[in-house]
């Protein structure tokens, strides 16, 4: 019996879809007891390339969750995925924490902690191998894995950058060894 679970609407818009990595409570004291306001952490994006993060800070966790999700809206960016990985292993560091991307072959998925996850998902990456060093604060983490994946750069971005072209079929040379007993022989 196939299951038919309904969508719930998203926030963020038609195409684009948020998770929620955080929300935080924040009590100030005042005279009368404490004031409680709220933060949330938000990633958003479509799953085919295009993600951003929000922080949204309000008095109530909804509206936090939505001043995240306009955030995040503002700061889409665009991840070059090649097949369900991405192109290159690549380092980032942010405050404390150091976040490391690895590609990974088909059927891996994405091995990856809570915050890393949520960006890697939305960003339509399916299959890659994280690290967290230092700090595992969410915030930290969000911020590194979204700047590890703005520095990405496909194979024909780096050939345009430099001026070169890396995929020439390259000419096999016979090692040196090799190549003097062939001299000897004839």
């Amino acid at each position: 019996m196939p299951e038919h679970r309904e969508r719930r609407e998203s926030r963020a818009g038609d195409e684009l879809e948020e998770i929620v990595v955080k929300v935080k409570r924040c009590a100030k004291v005042v005279k009368g007891g404490k004031r409680f306001s709220f933060n949330a952490l938000v990633v958003v994006g479509d799953r085919k390339g295009r993600v951003g993060w929000g922080y949204g800070k309000a008095n109530e966790v909804p509206f936090a969750v939505n001043k995240g999700i306009q955030e995040g809206k503002k700061k889409l960016i665009g991840v070059p995925i090649v097949r369900t990985t991405i192109p290159h292993e690549i380092r980032e560091k942010h405050g404390a924490t150091s976040v490391i991307l690895r590609p990974a072959c088909e059927g891996t998925g994405i091995k990856a902690g809570a915050a890393a996850r949520a960006v890697l998902e939305l960003a339509g990456v399916h299959n890659v191998l994280t690290k967290v060093f230092g700090s595992t604060n969410p915030i930290n983490v969000v911020k590194a894995t979204f700047g590890a994946l703005e520095r990405l750069k496909t194979i024909g971005q780096v050939e345009e950058t430099r001026g070169v072209h890396l995929r020439e079929a390259k000419v096999v040379t016979p090692p040196p060894a090799a190549a003097a007993a062939g001299e000897v022989k004839a």
